[in-house]
């Protein structure tokens, strides 16, 4: 008797997407907000990497709409946060800022990026420069506990147009220091340094220009400027921010890094036209 054998059917390729549920939204703004998605069992990064991140197109036939995202949960996080603009008519952020617990989205499988701690030479003094939701990586290296054992003082900016764009304000003034991983770490070595450029406030003014006239220095007695020799910084927000933090590190005496050739401050080349 002659056994027949079924055909082999090839293996269904793997989706090139993960597709997790929303666990929580927070509104700051009419524009600005931050959700968390599950974290897939597999899913592996280093903090302060981005991921792809995107909904199905409406019609359901059309190619998936997408967009880079920082993570700003730590590599060591049960869930995934996400700082976010929502854009008006924003092909991504417009639908994202409506989305509700529960909903899903499509998350890239390969995280990746250059706003990481092994592209940095070692150092004592870190400085975390960001503007609007740059400030994404900064909330995920700074909640590593790695960080606070490769640099003795962390500085982190935030520019920002409106003094209530100042999302996160409350956590790096006061609930980072209850935090049960680093908060004994942060007390007394974690220097905040938020500044706003379209309305008053207590510092006023675009980054570049508190770092060129000394402010930034003066304001948190961190001696009279850069020290390549021991200063390392990372920059995340606007092409202009970043390029004129950049240009006045370089000023310094600062080289740039990358994963294969570490350096003295690095900014995501992905993220900048």
């Amino acid at each position: 008797m002659t056994e027949t054998l079924a055909p082999v059917r090839p293996a269904a390729a793997a989706s090139a997407w993960h597709e997790p549920r929303i666990l929580w939204t927070r509104r700051w703004t009419d524009r600005l907000f931050s959700f968390a998605v599950e974290r897939p069992e597999s899913f592996r990064f280093r903090s302060g990497e981005f991921i792809m991140l995107g909904l199905p197109a409406e019609d359901g036939a059309g190619k998936p709409t997408l967009r880079a995202y920082s993570i700003a949960s730590p590599g060591w996080a049960d869930e995934l946060e996400f700082f976010s603009i929502q854009v008006p008519d924003g092909p991504l952020t417009s639908r994202l800022g409506r989305l509700a617990a529960g909903d899903r989205i499509l998350l890239g499988r390969k995280p990746t990026g250059t706003l990481v701690l092994d592209a940095l030479t070692p150092g004592r003094r870190l400085f975390l420069i960001a503007s609007g939701t740059g400030l994404a990586p900064w909330l995920s290296v700074l909640r590593d506990p790695d960080t606070w054992e490769r640099f003795d003082q962390i500085v982190v900016t935030h520019t920002v147009r409106e003094v209530r764009d100042l999302a996160y304000r409350e956590f790096l003034t006061r609930d980072v220091f209850d935090d049960p991983l680093i908060g004994d770490l942060a007390l007394g070595r974690l220097s905040y340094y938020p500044t706003v450029t379209r309305e008053p406030f207590e510092r006023p003014g675009r980054i570049t220009s508190r770092i060129d006239d000394g402010s930034l220095f003066s304001d948190l007695d961190l001696g009279p400027g850069f020290d390549p020799a021991t200063d390392r910084a990372m920059l995340c927000g606007s092409t202009a921010m970043i390029r004129d933090v950049a240009a006045l590190l370089e000023r310094a005496g600062f080289t740039e890094g990358s994963n294969a050739a570490p350096g003295d401050y690095v900014l995501e080349r992905a993220f900048v036209g």
